[in-house]
């Protein structure tokens, strides 16, 4: 069997597996079949996921239906205004030693998991919000000098509510910019409406299996980085991410007018894993424009900062995104 072919074998079987947990979650999921492709793809990519929407839409149900789904140890935490950061990393505790001496001895709080569910994040203050950052980045805590590697793999999915703004914290942006993708939750149609009475105000009752490994995600994530992306799509992508930037000659016209900062090259790393799977789960073995396309607005939501011109005049970023898509020619050269 030549290298081509067990790729190609390797690429199916990531299919198969992917849609096998994406059929497990949706026992109980209805509808938001968007919403769970963004995540799933944002799980092997080895990134978080901000989830917002009001309540009642089952943003807490879906972290918790995948995490059913997942051989992976799972924690919940509930953000709240008096929450502080050593509830969330754990604190350093005296101990009595074999020999009868106090000892500090460091107590794990429930970061150290696999799969976090930072529920209402935007109900804590910013300090507290901030003691996710080295996890999120580097998967490790420091406390009194000393670092502690969390499990692999970690994937944080935090939820908040975008209406209500009574003692809620706007995320930092450097917290933002951790999030791999930025979802929001929209209310279900009719049809979905219909199965979820059925599902919750009838005898219907689903089991979810675990039926993926926190090894085999990590294997996918490394077989994602092996498809390939020609220079031109690799510039493409290059060229989508400098136009959010109003300072930038490929800037559109409603980035200059509205934008006051752009996404970090940390969201342009995101685009392109992010369209290295959606290539894979579109049955091809290399990435096209399409799949830059498709990733662009839940990869740069979040990382688009608008000026007061744009709040103003309730500009989304996702508008500001579209415009940008198609402002942007497919043979778009990025100047070195």
């Amino acid at each position: 069997m030549s290298i081509d072919e067990e790729l190609k074998d390797k690429l199916d079987k990531f299919r198969q597996d992917f849609q096998t947990l994406k059929s497990e979650i949706s026992k109980v999921i209805v509808g938001q079949q968007e919403i769970l492709d963004d995540t799933l793809v944002s799980l092997v990519a080895g990134g978080h996921v901000l989830l917002e929407g009001v309540p009642g839409l089952g943003k807490t149900l879906t972290v918790r239906t995948l995490a059913d789904a997942l051989h992976l140890q799972f924690r919940r935490i509930q953000f709240t205004p008096d929450l502080m950061p050593a509830d969330l990393i754990g604190t350093q505790v005296i101990a009595e030693g074999g020999d009868g001496r106090k000892v500090f001895e460091f107590q794990k709080g429930p970061l150290f998991a696999n799969v976090l569910l930072a529920d209402e994040i935007n109900r804590a203050t910013p300090k507290t919000q901030s003691a996710l950052l080295e996890a999120m980045q580097e998967h490790s805590v420091t406390v009194a000098g000393v670092t502690h590697r969390l499990s692999e793999p970690f994937f944080v999915m935090a939820t908040q509510n975008p209406l209500e703004m009574e003692g809620t914290y706007p995320l930092p942006e450097a917290q933002l910019d951790r999030f791999f993708c930025k979802l929001l939750v929209k209310y279900p149609k009719v049809t979905d409406l219909e199965m979820i009475l059925d599902r919750t105000t009838e005898s219907f009752k689903a089991t979810v299996n675990p039926v993926m490994t926190g090894e085999r995600i990590l294997e996918m994530s490394a077989l994602a980085r092996l498809i390939p992306i020609a220079p031109d799509v690799r510039r493409y992508g290059i060229a989508l991410v400098v136009a959010t930037h109003p300072d930038h000659e490929l800037a559109a016209a409603p980035t200059k007018k509205y934008v006051r900062y752009g996404s970090s090259p940390r969201g342009l790393q995101s685009l392109i894993l992010g369209a290295k799977i959606r290539a894979i789960l579109d049955h091809r073995y290399h990435v096209a424009r399409e799949d830059l396309r498709d990733m662009a607005t839940p990869v740069l939501r979040h990382r688009l900062i608008l000026n007061f011109e744009g709040q103003a005049e309730g500009i989304s970023a996702d508008d500001v995104i579209e415009k940008i898509i198609q402002s942007i020619p497919e043979s778009a050269l990025v100047a070195a």
